[in-house]
């Protein structure tokens, strides 16, 4: 039979102890205020505060700004339909720019930003 000493009776507590206090850092961290890994809804800004993108085309509605879109996509060129301040604007990148206002010309109809 082994024989026990002071040191055995406090380890069960001590190791008890222990697991309960990372448990409670585990659970404080988890269940935290600040950052959220949910998206924020996104917010209109006005149409040249969208970094790299510039408008190519204001449509009427969002109907209208999606088929614009769509119709970029299909020819090659990354568009992105954006709400902005100003209504809904069809955005593509500087270097897309002229191919999209020429594809957007003879395509669906639009008012040009």
């Amino acid at each position: 039979m082994p024989s026990w000493s002071a040191f055995s009776y406090a380890f069960g507590p001590l190791v008890a102890f222990f697991g309960l206090g990372v448990m409670i850092l585990v659970l404080r961290w988890a269940f935290s205020r600040g950052g959220s890994v949910v998206a924020k809804p996104a917010q209109m800004g006005n149409p040249d505060q969208y970094g790299l993108l510039v408008p190519v085309a204001a449509p009427s509605n969002y109907i209208d700004g999606e088929i614009l879109r769509k119709s970029l996509e299909d020819n090659g060129i990354r568009a992105n339909l954006a709400q902005t301040n100003d209504g809904p604007r069809v955005m593509v990148f500087p270097a897309d720019e002229s191919k999209a206002r020429e594809i957007l010309s003879r395509g669906p109809r639009a008012s040009r930003a």
